[in-house]
């Protein structure tokens, strides 16, 4: 029965049906990124409204828009709208009809002039959400002991790729190579690459690995950047594939797959539509619901063949990732070709993900389509998903995980490493120290809080779930071998 539901065939007649307007999707399910605020709430779904096809059949899979309505323009009123938002309005009008909410999620946080990483610090108090490198230098260090054990594990080759994806400020490095000075051979043996796209970021992450730009053998061409953090050159890359092959290969990837474009669908009675995003008569966004399958309709076809029948049965919206597994696919590739591993540390399901989109301006939830640009949009992790890409892509990895992040920092010596950091600090910085402590690998609030209820840390222990994929002939990473 599941089959025949998903076997949509863009030859089939759509029956003709009048509008189903203001069809409720379900509440948002709890926050999972983590928020400075513990009593934010994520606020209901923006209303979707469902349109149905007026054409005839096609030969093939495409959006037929022309059910859809285009709002006039009004070129002779004032406009309040930022470039972000007319450029995306372009696009809907341009098209003649919607985009999906993967086009949507890219544009507003990659968007070269206006996107929401591209041109600010967006991490910490100050920020709009704070990560697991801010909030405690204990989190880059277990990082750094995770990675040297799988050098280890490798053989301790003299030339190794430790590469980080969507590294925001730089801290998890930073804290990762001062923790890991003091071991010379494996320091020596490291090229940093940092993947990421954002200038602004760039130059910060560039400041806080204490970057100098030094002659390799004279001339401009011949530059090159070293973190004084280890004596460890640092190279930028736009993306992943930009980084060179051949040598052995580490892979961190934290709190980034959650920024990857999703695409959200939605059962109805016709079978799964594609959730799109339009533009109303009074000019606001809108969900609408696609008249036709969409060709990412095929990474959903994937996506429930890698689950249980009953899996899918129960579920009315689905959200799927291309980005996610074409990168996997990438990263698996390198790793059964070169050697190495890759980390994943993220919010997520060990399971399908339904409907988590979700928006956080100054550490609040806010609605997803208001003020595009002004607000960070992430979604769970599918981590299902990102191990069957691994294993399809590549013979020559093995995954391993998801485990709680609680259980892999504990694993590493989390507990220790707090201990001994509070034999030698203050009151104030013993505090601070158990705070973060609570925030890594807690559950929850926080028992020892006696601070001010609003601010009660909030345990990211169970909520964030850690994988590795490895080369085979490394054995099973440390901390999954407890499993």
């Amino acid at each position: 029965m599941l089959r025949r539901l998903l076997q949509v065939s863009a030859s089939r007649r759509l029956s003709n049906a009048h509008f189903l307007t203001s069809l409720p999707t379900p509440s948002s399910p709890p926050p999972l990124r983590y928020s400075s605020s513990s009593s934010s709430q994520i606020p209901n779904s923006t209303s979707v409204e469902h349109l149905d096809d007026q054409s005839q059949p096609t030969s093939q899979i495409s959006i037929d828009r022309s059910g859809l309505y285009n709002p006039p323009e009004h070129s002779h009123e004032p406009s309040s709208d930022t470039e972000l938002v007319k450029h995306l309005k372009g696009i809907i009008k341009f098209r003649g009809g919607p985009i999906s909410v993967a086009e949507y999620m890219a544009e507003v946080l990659t968007n070269p002039k206006a996107g929401f990483y591209m041109n600010r610090d967006v991490f910490g108090a100050e920020g709009d959400f704070i990560t697991s490198p801010e909030v405690s230098q204990m989190f880059g260090e277990m990082i750094g002991v995770w990675a040297m054990c799988l050098w280890e594990q490798m053989g301790q080759p003299n030339r190794v790729n430790l590469v980080e994806l969507g590294p925001g400020r730089g801290t998890l490095m930073a804290d990762l190579l001062r923790g890991a000075s003091k071991l010379k051979n494996f320091t020596e043996s490291l090229h940093i690459h940092m993947v990421e796209c954002s200038p602004t970021l760039q130059k910060l992450q560039h400041h806080n690995l204490k970057c100098t730009d030094e002659d390799n053998m004279g001339g401009d061409l011949d530059k090159r950047t070293i973190s004084t953090l280890a004596g460890t050159p640092v190279s930028w890359h736009a993306d992943l594939e930009q980084v060179p092959s051949g040598s052995p290969t580490i892979i961190i990837a934290h709190e980034f797959y959650d920024a990857l474009p999703v695409h959200q669908f939605q059962r109805a009675s016709r079978g799964w539509c594609e959730k799109m995003i339009d533009v109303t008569e009074d000019s606001l966004f809108r969900f609408v619901l696609s008249p036709q399958p969409t060709p990412a309709i095929l990474y959903l076809m994937k996506r429930c063949q890698w689950a249980a029948t009953e899996e899918v049965a129960k579920l009315e919206h689905i959200e799927v990732c291309p980005k996610a597994i074409e990168l996997t696919q990438t990263i698996a590739k390198r790793i059964g070709s070169d050697g190495g591993g890759a980390l994943i540390i993220d919010y997520g399901l060990n399971g399908i993900v339904s409907n988590s989109l979700q928006a956080i301006r100054k550490h609040q939830f806010v609605d997803i389509l208001d003020n595009p640009g002004s607000a960070d949009l992430s979604a769970y992790v599918d981590f299902p998903s990102i191990k069957h890409s691994a294993e399809e892509a590549s013979e020559d990895v093995s995954v391993h995980g998801p485990i709680t992040q609680s259980q892999f920092l504990r694993s590493l010596g989390i507990d220790f490493r707090a201990e001994a950091l509070l034999q030698n600090c203050t009151d104030e910085q013993a505090e601070s120290l158990k705070t973060g402590y609570w925030r890594l690998v807690g559950e929850g609030e926080a028992q020892f809080w006696e601070g001010p209820d609003e601010q009660v840390p909030i345990g990211m222990g169970t909520r964030y779930l850690a994988m590795a994929i490895v080369n085979k002939k490394q054995g099973v990473p440390v901390s999954f071998n407890e499993v």
